[in-house]
């Protein structure tokens, strides 16, 4: 297998997305006159063609805009059940009971806590039964996984190890490393400040990676709380380097960017620029 891996930002805001429809900030209003990479939809992330990163409510218009496909996606890695980040009306749009034709099986691999607040959603409010049933993963083309904190599993080509994120006590939220083809990723948002125990597991596994996507949620001026803040991404980027878990070409990104401290574009990446990151943007498509 070639050493070779993609991954295509479906979105890099926050939870209200950037500019907030509502808002007439000066970041909002200055992301609106510039346009492009300073207009984000809210996050999610696809690998190759075929692993989503979170079943989020803006990936189909981002699907569409951006020119990525996701009718070979196979495998979703749920962060945790937020609806910035999980839309199950999705679940429905890929079923051959809704006239989908062609869609592979989905491998759905979230915490159990996601797993339980994602069904009870469901048989609320959209279906009337079930997720959690056999049943359901047949009508919808869809097979449950639930994974641990700390733990490893394979799907298909991947490898991956979940994380517990420092965010949403009792969602059972989760980061996740991922390696294929020679070529590993972590993916770290919704989080605050790491928790040691993944720092250690980091050293344990001696895990080196070539891209690292980190929350971004507070902007330079901000202090971090329930997610990072521009300097923390710069103090987390900094460890991870002192402690080779960035690859000697290893890259740092900012994602789940917030509009409250963080300005449009052009001003956010000179400024990440200059502290050692990069700021990520919708459609960025990286290879690696």
């Amino acid at each position: 297998m070639p050493r070779q891996m993609t991954v295509t930002f479906l979105g890099t805001a926050a939870a209200n997305a950037f500019p907030e429809a509502f808002c007439k900030c000066r970041n909002c209003a200055q992301a609106r006159t510039l346009g492009g990479p300073s207009l984000r939809k809210r996050s999610a992330a696809l690998i190759n063609n075929d692993l989503l990163i979170d079943l989020g409510p803006d990936i189909m218009s981002a699907s569409h805009m951006h020119g990525c496909s996701l009718d070979e996606v196979r495998y979703c890695l749920q962060t945790h059940p937020h609806a910035d980040h999980l839309d199950l009306s999705h679940l429905l749009s890929r079923s051959p009971a809704y006239g989908v034709v062609g869609a592979p099986v989905l491998d759905f691999y979230a915490s159990r806590e996601t797993l339980e607040r994602a069904a009870e959603t469901f048989e609320r409010d959209l279906a009337g039964y079930s997720l959690l049933s056999p049943e359901a993963e047949k009508y919808l083309n869809f097979k449950i996984h639930q994974i641990q904190p700390l733990g490893s599993f394979t799907m298909g080509p991947y490898s991956v190890m979940a994380f517990p994120a420092n965010h949403a006590p009792g969602m059972g939220a989760m980061l996740y490393a991922i390696e294929a083809a020679g070529c590993a990723v972590f993916y770290g948002t919704d989080t605050a400040t790491l928790f040691e125990q993944t720092w250690q597991a980091f050293r344990q596994y001696k895990m080196r990676f070539d891209v690292v996507i980190l929350d971004h949620t507070y902007g330079p001026e901000q202090h971090g709380s329930d997610h990072l803040s521009a300097h923390q991404v710069v103090e987390h980027a900094n460890r991870m380097r002192s402690e080779g878990v960035l690859g000697r070409y290893g890259r740092v990104f900012a994602t789940h960017i917030a509009h409250e401290g963080n300005s449009a574009h052009t001003d956010l990446a000179a400024f990440a620029k200059h502290h050692g990151y990069e700021v990520a943007y919708d459609g960025l498509v990286l290879t690696i």
